[in-house]
């Protein structure tokens, strides 16, 4: 990731250029300076996720991916700020669900 600093008149920094890589490509955004870390690490996060989700599906597009990845942390926010309108489920059915996705999984690498 590279980066570089806009000055302000009064010489401190108020905007930075970031190039963050997400899914092999660059893109390059602007952030104040003060939010330089927690924007890299936003992008290594997305990254990861979208990552995730292109070796979990089958051919995807970079764009569904992208509205995937996005659709799954909205939802993880909702959750954490316990939104009425997201269902929390329980232990026993995240354990089931874990299940079949493995079971899932296995079966089609079996194809």
């Amino acid at each position: 990731m590279t980066d570089k600093v806009a000055f302000g008149n009064d010489g401190k920094s108020e905007a930075r250029s970031v190039t963050v890589r997400i899914m092999g490509r660059e893109y390059t955004v602007m952030c104040p300076a003060e939010e330089h870390e927690a924007l890299v690490a936003s992008a290594d996060f997305l990254n990861e996720r979208m990552t995730a989700i292109r070796k979990r599906g089958k051919a995807l597009g970079a764009e569904r991916i992208a509205v995937m990845a996005a659709l799954n942390i909205a939802r993880e926010l909702l959750e954490a700020k316990g939104s009425d309108s997201v269902a929390h489920p329980d232990d026993a059915a995240l354990a089931r669900v874990r299940q079949m996705r493995l079971d899932i999984d296995s079966t089609l690498t079996l194809e």
